[in-house]
């Protein structure tokens, strides 16, 4: 399992997990970002949010959310 935040740009990825507290898990999930969703890495820069494509949507994350997202590397 690697963190979100240490996938390469245009590499993919399937959530594995979502830790954090309940606020944060909430509005995670809410987003869409839940275990077994594939993402897609669009921007990876550092100190910069991390940009992800994931269910027909782009999402921009803080970088601290992202050690808290655990995935699976996928091919």
């Amino acid at each position: 399992m690697r963190k979100l935040s240490e996938l390469a740009k245009d590499s993919f990825g399937v959530i594995a997990s979502v830790n954090g507290d309940s606020r944060f898990v909430s509005r995670i999930t809410s987003i869409g970002l839940t275990p077994g969703c594939r993402v897609t890495v669009i921007k990876n820069e550092k100190r910069r949010p991390l940009l992800v494509y994931s269910r027909d949507t782009m999402i921009a994350l803080n970088r601290n959310e992202c050690d808290w997202i655990e995935v699976a590397e996928a091919v």
